[in-house]
């Protein structure tokens, strides 16, 4: 058995929507060329191919021993279906080969979308499929456009079909799979997984992001779900620059005994790298996505025999986006998991120790 796979397939590449391209519908492209020209600088789509080759060059500069790559596949119009509507999908498939925009929030398709965003569910699919076939310990599907977002009837932030929901249904309707726990530490809300599992009381879905008015607005302390799924849905809101002890704490105080209470069969992961200072949203460092990696390896070891599969979201800056997949996909792989320090503290105490000759008495 492998410790970890990571599934990538170039098919995903072909999501790439051009500002310069006449899109479709007129009315909405209107409105958003009129919001785009306030703008000071230039603007260029940020969920480009350029995310996922940035996370491909680093991996062949810094391989990771016991790493092993496989391709993805193309999710299948059942599959989607368990957890967008029928007709959302018609609309969504009638704009393949068109550009077009979807959300006046700028998310957008470019004549290969559709194929991509398919193949990019299926990935998640096929990773979850590995780990329930005993082939690999964990799973990592490297795929975009990115899924949280994605609500069963509308497109957002992005996402188009929501990847990590259509692995969750799958495990559910067709691998054996009871339970299955979601953990979304993304910057940004999932407002689609919310949406999509909120009266679902064998989904048990964890978000830690940002709190409001931060986009998307939602993921509020007080939404747990609804009906026999009230307490399945676990939002934990931070300020501006909380980091790793908050994340950390937040799984130690939080995540954990909800896990124990819920006793899920399999752990999904929302594994967006927008926490990461770079992309000026939260503070969590490159140990700290390590660390964080480590904890959900040792709540999977402890309820569902270890099986752990992670699915890519956003990120954006593409240096804290390629090294903290690597981070992950390093402790997947069997190494050492790391203890992050306080940001500054090994600094100082270096500091201190070159300093501190000059004050000492001969």
């Amino acid at each position: 058995m492998h410790k970890v796979i990571a599934f990538y397939d170039d098919r995903v590449l072909a999501h790439e929507p051009n500002i310069d391209a006449d899109f479709l519908p007129d009315r909405i492209d209107k409105r958003i060329r009129q919001l785009l020209s306030g703008l000071s600088v230039p603007w260029k789509y940020p969920e480009h191919p350029g995310r996922l080759k940035a996370i491909q060059q680093l991996l062949n500069k810094a391989p990771i021993e016991g790493l092993v790559v496989e391709g993805g596949k193309a999710a299948t119009h059942e599959q989607l279906a368990r957890v967008h509507t029928t007709s959302y999908l018609s609309d969504i498939f009638h704009l393949r080969g068109k550009n077009a925009w979807l959300d006046v929030d700028t998310t957008a398709v470019s004549p290969g979308s559709v194929d991509a965003a398919e193949v990019a569910a299926g990935t998640a699919i096929a990773a979850v499929e590995a780990v329930m076939e005993k082939r690999t310990q964990s799973a990592f599907a490297l795929v975009r456009p990115p899924g949280h977002h994605a609500e069963p009837v509308r497109a957002r932030g992005f996402c188009l079909f929501n990847n990590v929901a259509v692995a969750a249904a799958h495990a559910r309707s067709a691998l054996g799979c009871e339970r299955v726990l979601i953990v979304d530490w993304d910057a940004h809300h999932g407002n689609g997984t919310q949406d999509i599992f909120w009266a679902e009381p064998d989904v048990m879905f964890f978000d830690i992001h940002r709190a409001a008015p931060f986009y998307p607005g939602s993921g509020h302390l007080q939404d747990v779900g609804a009906g026999l799924a009230e307490g399945t849905t676990v939002n934990v809101p931070l300020p501006a620059g909380a980091g790793d002890e908050a994340y950390l704490k937040a799984f130690r105080d939080i995540l954990a005994p909800a896990a124990d209470w819920f006793k899920p069969d399999i752990i999904l992961v929302s594994a967006g790298f927008d926490p990461h200072w770079h992309d000026l949203a939260l503070n969590v460092s490159y140990d700290g996505f390590g660390a964080l990696t480590g904890f959900l390896q040792q709540l999977a070891e402890k309820h569902c025999d270890g099986r752990l599969v992670f699915v890519l979201e956003g990120g954006y800056n593409l240096e804290s986006l390629a090294n903290g997949t690597r981070a992950v996909l390093a402790v997947l792989a069997g190494q050492t998991i790391p203890v992050p320090d306080s940001c500054g503290i090994a600094e100082v105490e270096a500091a201190a120790n070159f300093h501190r000759s000059a004050f000492q008495a001969d």
